[in-house]
This record gives C-alpha cells, sequence and structure tokens, in this order.
C-alpha cells in the first residue's frame, strides 16, 4: 500500500538507491527536496544531470575529470616516475589529502572480486600496463584496501608488472596512528610486525 503520492514515491525509491540510504533516510531526504524553493530544486536536479553528462575518465590515468587530462596528469609539478594504483576516485582524494605523496595515479574503477562477477577485463588494468610499456616509469605503489579482494587485485598487477622491471610496492598497514595494541586483531598486528621501519 502506497503512503504517499507516486512522484514521491518514486522520488523515495531513487534515494534509496544509492549506498548506504535505506528506507527512512530516503524518506527523509525526499521530504528534504520537496520542500526545497522550486529554483532550489531545479539546481539541484541540474548538478546531477550536468555531472552526468561532463564527467568523463582522463585518458591517462582514469580519474574523473571534466575532460581532457585530469589536473594531477596536466600537472608539470608532478613525478611522472611513480604511479600510485587505486581502486576509486575517492581513494585519490584520501591521498592527496595527506599532502605527503606527488606522483601521479592510476584509478581501476573497482577491484577483482569473483563473488560480484568482476575480473579483470572489468577493470582499467590493461591502459595501466600500456603507461607502464612507454618507460618513464620508475615505481608502481599498489594501494588497493588491505581486503581479500584489495590483496587479490595487488597481487594480479604486480605479476603483470614483473616483465616490465619496475618496482611494485605495496602500501604499509598496521596499527593506525592513535590506536592501542590490545584492540589490534592478529591480522593486523601481523602486518605492522612485517611493516616496521628503522627510526
Amino acid at each position: 500500500m502506497e503512503y504517499f503520492p507516486a512522484p514521491l514515491e518514486k522520488l523515495v525509491e531513487q534515494f534509496a538507491k544509492l549506498p548506504g540510504i535505506g528506507g527512512k533516510s530516503a524518506q527523509r531526504l525526499a521530504f528534504y527536496v520537496l520542500g526545497l524553493p522550486e529554483q532550489e530544486a531545479q539546481a539541484f536536479a541540474d548538478a546531477i544531470v550536468d555531472a552526468k553528462r561532463s564527467i568523463t575518465c582522463c585518458p591517462q590515468c582514469q580519474n574523473f575529470t571534466s575532460g581532457g587530462l585530469c589536473p594531477i596528469c596536466a600537472s608539470a609539478r608532478r613525478d611522472g616516475g611513480t604511479i600510485c594504483v587505486v581502486a576509486d576516485p575517492r581513494d585519490v582524494a584520501a591521498i592527496e589529502r595527506s599532502r605527503e605523496y606527488n606522483g601521479l595515479y592510476h584509478v581501476l574503477h573497482g577491484v577483482i572480486s569473483p563473488m560480484n562477477h568482476i575480473g579483470p577485463d572489468d577493470l582499467s588494468i590493461k591502459p595501466l600496463l600500456e603507461r607502464v610499456a612507454q618507460g618513464g616509469v620508475e615505481e608502481v605503489i599498489m594501494a588497493t584496501n588491505p581486503d581479500t579482494e584489495g590483496e587479490a587485485t595487488a597481487m594480479y598487477i604486480a605479476r603483470l608488472l614483473k616483465p616490465f622491471e619496475v618496482r611494485t610496492t605495496r602500501l604499509a598497514y598496521g596499527i593506525p596512528v592513535g590506536g592501542h595494541l590490545e584492540f589490534a586483531d592478529d591480522a593486523t598486528l601481523v602486518r605492522a610486525m612485517e611493516g616496521r621501519r628503522d627510526i
């Protein structure tokens, strides 16, 4: 039984399709949008449509851009000898926030996940290999998540990069800053011990 008019039900359904949004949150968002002045609601709708139409993938790194090379690939200040491989464009933003990395990126747009029917051919691995084959790349940093799919993807790509004789590294991980040893799980402690360094 529908409690709301059909257009409102449809709006709730669309919000409920967003990741992390349940039924009640979808209703809240729908009611919020309905409460907006028409001009603001139109601006909101236009922003969605405009982003969908104008955002493309950078021809070099596969990150989102609004046409041509993304600002990172276009910058002459970046170190072209290092490529950081990430699963998602959001990961680029996370690494950039640290202000510690000055190389280039390559976005895979996912990870190998047989459970979700995602194989290597579904990812942008081939463009990465083509970039490395062109020469000038000294190191490829695998920055996929430290979970089963992320590890499998990193290992798969590392094997493909072996013939190019390029240094392939993996992000270190272990105990988070501000964390306590007593709350760390066994796997995290093992990784932390393996990734230790001189001080």
